[in-house]
């Protein structure tokens, strides 16, 4: 039998911490009777409203995708601009994206309706390394990468400023350009790119390879292929493992 929150999560309303708040807020009824019991657990018979709304688990579907460059992250554009969802399939538009890239980049993205996932993989408070490949025109020094690591001030799009970092690893170097493979922890929009301009860099190429334990591996561009149950398991093992470790830091 599943938490209440959990089920709350399953039907892909919300994710189990919002499933919280909506129980702490006693919006949530199991069977006509409003619950506020945190450890609540849900019989495969009982009935669950939300709002007085009947709710129920969703077939959870996992997916990865090769977003190719051009399109935006997101359902709709007020400024007419295509979208990922000119891309992928029509019976997966209903789908979410794990996270965003920019309408230049490409790369992995995690599709899925799972929300307790999109919000784990994607919460500021879980360091989920999100892993690119990038191009850049100049020569990447060993001082270029100690500042990344140490951290950049940049300016967020919402006009605060932001203390970016990023690990790096040189793939190629030469005096004209540079490849370098580039983890992230963080979620600041545009990250990678501003990082980059405030060393006097262009990004010339922006490739997201992996997010998680999830890899690129094997997709072509603007293919989508299904993630299998095994690995969906260990991506949510994996997850649970830096809560896990992160929690124990934090005690410390």
């Amino acid at each position: 039998m599943p938490r209440l929150n959990k089920y709350i999560a399953s039907t892909g309303l919300c994710s189990r911490r919002k499933a919280d708040e909506l129980i702490l807020e006693g919006k949530v009824c199991v069977n006509g009777k409003v619950i506020n019991e945190m450890g609540f657990y849900v019989r495969e018979k009982d009935k669950v409203t939300v709002d007085g709304k009947t709710v129920r688990p969703l077939n959870l579907e996992y997916y990865r995708f090769y977003k190719p460059a051009g399109y935006i992250t997101t359902l709709e554009d007020e400024k007419g601009r295509k979208t990922i969802y000119n891309v992928i399939p029509p019976e997966l538009r209903h789908l979410k994206p794990v996270g965003r890239l920019d309408k230049d980049s490409t790369g992995l993205l995690i599709l899925t309706n799972d929300g307790d996932l999109i919000n784990q993989m994607t919460h500021p408070s879980i360091k989920v390394p999100k892993v690119y490949m990038v191009t850049i025109n100049g020569k990447f020094t060993e001082e270029n990468a100690k500042a990344m690591l140490d951290g950049i001030e940049i300016i967020t799009d919402n006009g605060e400023k932001k203390t970016a970092y990023a690990e790096t690893l040189p793939i190629d170097i030469t005096n004209k350009s540079s490849v370098i493979q580039v983890v992230l922890y963080q979620g600041i929009n545009r990250q990678i790119r501003k990082m980059f301009a405030k060393l006097g860099f262009e990004v010339e190429v922006l490739k997201r390879i992996q997010h998680a334990i999830i890899t690129l591996e094997g997709l072509k561009k603007g293919e989508v292929k299904i993630i299998k149950p095994k690995q969906v398991k260990q991506l949510q093992s994996y997850l649970q493992k830096i809560q896990i470790q992160q929690d124990d830091s934090e005690k410390n």
